[in-house]
C-alpha cells in the first residue's frame, strides 16, 4: 500500500501502528520519523516478515525490506522528514523548542495524519523519547481513544515498530544520498561519513566546509553544540534589530538593538557591539532591508 494511497478495506478494521525515528543524533541531515500500520488481525503475519531494528541490519537488507513492505497491500506507512534548518531554527528561536518536543510533535503529527486518512487506529507502539510514562500520558491525553505502548527499545520488541524503524532509516539514508546542496562553493564534496559528530570523516567534512562568515552548508544542524568548536576564530556577526531596546532592556546609542550570534558559534571578533554602529544613512534599500553596512576592513 502506498503511504498516501487509496484507503483499503482492512483500514476500517481495528488497526495498530508503530512509530520510530532515524537521525536524532547526527549533526548532518534531516531527522526522519516513520510509521507503519496494519490491521490488528495482521499482527501474526507481520511478525513473519522478519522486520528487525534497522540499526541491526545492513543497508542492502533494509532497502530490501522497505521495498517489500511498500509492495505489501496489507501494510501502510508514512514519514515526516524534518529538515536540518527547521531543527536548528526551532532549537535556537527565542522560545526554544527542544529536540524531545520536536520528536513528540512529529510522532503526534503522524498519528493525526493516519487518523485523518480514515484509518481506525486503536493501538500505537512508540519507541520512547524521554520518560516513557510521561510520554505515554501525553499521547493518551491527545488521543484518548487509542491505547499507547511507549517503551525503550520498542524497535526490537514490537515488529510494527521494527517496520517503522526501517521506513525511517531508509528514508533518511536516501535523503542524505540524494541531498541537493543549495550552496555552490568550490571544492564541496559528499564524503561526510555517517553524519555523527564523533565520526572522523564527518569531522573532516565539517572542517573543510566551514566558512568564517557564512557558517556551514544547510545540510548541517548548526544548533548542535559540536558546531561551535569549528568557529573559534570565526568572524563575530552582529545584527541591528528594529527595536529601541538592547537585550538587557536598555537603548543603545543609535536606538537600535544589537543582537549577537555567538550562540551559533560566530565568535572570535575583537570588537564589542558598542563599537559596531551605523546610522544607516546613505545605504541603498537592499542594504537597509538587510541591516548591512559597508566595511573598509575586516
Amino acid at each position: 500500500m502506498a503511504s498516501e494511497g487509496e484507503l483499503p478495506k482492512w483500514a476500517l478494521e481495528p488497526c495498530m501502528m508503530g512509530i520510530d525515528e532515524a537521525g536524532r543524533g547526527p549533526v548532518l541531515g534531516p531527522m526522519v520519523y516513520g510509521c507503519l500500520y496494519c490491521a490488528v488481525s495482521f499482527q501474526n503475519a507481520l511478525a513473519s516478515l522478519n522486520f528487525a531494528d534497522s540499526k541491526t541490519l545492513k543497508e542492502e537488507k533494509r532497502e530490501e525490506l522497505f521495498e517489500s513492505l511498500k509492495a505489501n497491500e496489507s501494510i501502510g506507512w508514512s514519514v515526516d522528514v524534518i529538515d536540518p534548518r527547521e531543527l536548528s531554527a526551532k532549537m535556537l528561536k527565542k522560545s526554544k523548542i527542544n529536540l524531545n518536543e520536536i520528536s513528540h510533535d512529529s510522532a503526534m503529527g503522524l498519528v493525526t495524519r493516519v487518523l485523518n486518512m480514515g484509518v481506525l487506529l486503536t493501538q500505537v507502539y512508540v519507541d520512547t523519547v524521554g520518560d516513557p510514562d510521561k510520554y505515554c500520558a501525553k499521547l493518551s491525553e491527545r488521543f484518548p481513544s487509542i491505547k499507547f505502548v511507549v517503551a525503550k527499545k520498542a524497535d526490537s520488541l514490537y515488529p510494527v515498530v521494527s517496520g517503522a524503524s526501517i521506513v525511517a532509516k531508509v528514508t533518511r539514508d536516501r535523503a542524505l544520498r540524494n541531498w541537493s546542496f543549495d550552496e555552490s562553493a568550490e571544492n564541496m564534496h559528499r564524503k561526510f561519513g555517517s553524519g555523527y559528530p564523533g565520526d572522523p570523516e564527518t569531522k573532516a567534512w565539517l572542517e573543510h566546509h566551514k566558512h568564517s562568515i557564512f557558517g556551514f552548508p544547510t545540510l548541517v544542524r548548526f544548533s548542535w553544540g559540536t558546531c561551535a568548536t569549528y568557529f573559534k576564530n570565526g568572524a563575530e556577526v552582529v545584527w541591528e534589530a528594529d527595536s529601541a531596546l538592547d537585550e538587557d532592556g536598555t537603548a543603545n546609542k543609535n536606538g537600535k538593538r544589537q543582537l549577537k550570534l555567538s550562540s551559533l558559534g560566530f565568535t572570535g571578533g575583537k570588537r564589542n557591539s558598542e563599537e559596531i554602529e551605523s546610522s544607516g544613512k546613505g545605504r541603498c534599500k537592499f542594504f537597509q532591508n538587510r541591516k548591512l553596512e559597508q566595511l573598509t576592513q575586516f
